[in-house]
This record gives C-alpha cells, sequence and structure tokens, in this order.
C-alpha cells in the first residue's frame, strides 16, 4: 500500500472532502432528542454529547456514526444547558435551573457542583479560556437583560459584566484576549477585552442582524464564530472583523448550539430543536477547542515515550 509524507497526506485528505464542505446532513434520526436539545459538546473520544435524548432532565451520547444513548439522567432536578469540556476529559455543564456549573466525571457518571451562585439567573453556556477557566452567559429572558460570570479553576464565581441584552452563546479568542456574547432578542453580538485578572473591559458592537436569532456560537482556530441563527436555520460564519463570510443551512429553523469534532476538528454539530436531532457539516478549518485537545495530545504522547 502507498505511503505517503503527512503534510501530502492531509493536503490530499482536505481536497477529497473539499467538495462536502458547509453542507449539512443529519446525524441522528428526527424525534431522537426532544425540541430541548442543547449542548453540544465533544469529548476526547470523538463522542457528542448533548441535551435531552429520548426525554428531559437527560445527557445523551452520541458516537460520531450517529449511535446515540442515554448517558447520564440530570440529579436533583437539574437541567442542562451548555456543555464544555476541558483538555483532561472534564465536563463542565450549565446547569440552568439550580444556578450551577456542574462538573461530570465521564468515566463514573458521578456528578458534583463545581460553582454555584445564587444571583444566576439562568446560567446558560460556557466559554473555557486558555487557562482552563470558565465564562458563563446568564440571560433573564423575563426582562430581556443579561450578565456575564467568571468562574476560575477553583469554582469560585465572580460577575464580570452586567447591564446586557439576553445573553446567550458566549465564546473566547484563540488567544483568549477577547470575549464575544451574542444577546438572542437584541440580535447582537458584543466583544470585550480580557484584561489581566480575567477583567472585561472596553466592550463594543462586532456586528448586529436585523431579523431573526441567536443562540449558541463557537470559534474556529482563526477565531471565526460559527453562530447558531435561531429562527433562520442556519450557521452563520462571522469573521474576527464582524463580516458574515458565509451562511450554513443546518436543515431545520431552530439551531440551538454548535460544537466542533471529527478526526481532524473539521466536524461541526449542531443542535437542531425542530426536529429533535443532530445535524453536521464540515468546515474548511478546525474548531479552537479541538486543537486545544490535539495540542494536549501531542504532550501527553510525548510525554509517555
Amino acid at each position: 500500500m502507498a505511503r505517503f509524507p503527512i503534510p501530502f497526506a492531509l493536503a490530499l485528505c482536505a481536497a477529497l472532502h473539499a467538495q462536502d464542505s458547509w453542507k449539512a446532513s443529519p446525524l441522528t434520526p428526527k424525534g431522537s432528542f426532544t425540541g430541548s436539545i442543547e449542548g453540544p459538546g465533544v469529548d476526547r473520544a470523538g463522542n457528542i454529547f448533548a441535551v435531552s435524548y429520548q426525554r428531559q432532565p437527560t445527557i445523551g451520547r452520541v458516537t460520531p456514526d450517529g449511535k446515540a444513548e442515554v448517558f447520564l439522567e440530570m440529579p436533583n432536578g437539574s437541567l442542562a444547558n451548555g456543555i464544555r469540556f476541558d483538555r483532561k476529559g472534564r465536563m463542565y455543564v450549565a446547569d440552568y435551573t439550580n444556578h450551577n456549573v456542574l462538573l461530570v466525571d465521564t468515566r463514573t457518571k458521578a456528578v458534583r457542583t463545581f460553582a454555584h451562585e445564587s444571583a444566576m439567573n439562568q446560567p446558560n453556556d460556557l466559554a473555557m479560556a486558555p487557562d482552563e477557566t470558565l465564562y458563563a452567559s446568564d440571560p433573564n429572558w423575563k426582562e430581556g437583560t443579561g450578565q456575564i460570570w467568571h468562574i476560575d479553576r477553583k469554582g469560585r464565581v465572580r460577575r464580570a459584566a452586567e447591564g446586557l441584552g439576553t445573553t446567550n452563546g458566549i465564546e473566547l479568542s484563540p488567544a483568549g484576549d477577547k470575549l464575544y456574547v451574542n444577546e438572542s432578542v437584541q440580535r447582537k453580538i458584543w466583544v470585550f477585552d480580557v484584561q489581566r485578572g480575567h477583567r472585561l473591559a472596553n466592550k463594543r458592537l462586532l456586528i448586529e442582524f436585523p431579523d431573526h436569532g441567536f443562540d449558541g456560537m463557537r470559534a474556529d482556530v482563526d477565531g471565526n464564530l460559527y453562530v447558531t441563527r435561531h429562527g433562520k436555520g442556519v450557521v452563520a460564519v462571522v469573521s474576527p472583523e464582524g463580516k458574515v463570510l458565509r451562511e450554513v443551512d443546518v436543515l431545520g429553523s431552530k439551531p440551538s448550539n454548535i460544537c466542533f469534532g471529527g478526526p481532524d476538528g473539521r466536524t461541526a454539530y449542531v443542535t437542531e430543536m425542530e426536529h429533535g436531532r443532530l445535524v453536521s457539516f464540515r468546515t474548511e478549518r478546525p474548531g479552537l477547542e479541538w486543537a486545544r485537545w490535539s495540542k494536549q495530545r501531542m504532550r501527553e504522547s510525548r510525554a509517555s515515550k
């Protein structure tokens, strides 16, 4: 069998998949999740985790080829929303009913409270900084307002920003020096500078849309934001300069969130509420979080030799 140099093999692989980029297809059947499907997050083995598989209050686990099962029944009245994994494979879950961020051991399925703040309205989505501290969006849907919390690695919570609209999707730039948050009702995406001590400053408008809402968003390695346009049925790819680069039809009108995975980090997984399923599409560049894991795995591999 022919063996190609690694750079050539990667280029060949990219060329073979280029024609499939940006075209969504279902990963799980219609109705496999409830209409509350959210999350999602990908573990180091490539499995996709998303909220409300078959019923509430569950988290489902889906293999890259679409085989799904109930992974976890949420305890104590908790309802999961955004999911993030750190570089060691630990799962962090926004629990919007109990004002918590939960930490899940994916081996034992043990769940514990990592952070609690009674002043939270409804912790919605999570973003992970390069140092693995967290930011949580926190909307008040009734009042149309929102705030942002910072959570350090010991679970200590501090309000990082307030006086916002309905904060929802949240993400950091590749260098961790900028934080993006969108407002679902106001249809605006804001950017902050991240200063020493994880302080947010210099809030400014990145982009405003004339119609439809927002939900979750994630970044690729170039800092482009992939924003789920709830009501329009697309993922909008927005540059760090605030320009819409493209829109991807995700086969349902209510995409709720997105993450990256696949063997090269170039598969986007979208939770799609209208039909209660996961869909996926190929991208041209890897997801930011996947790239961080990849570097971690390379370091671990070198250390084990």
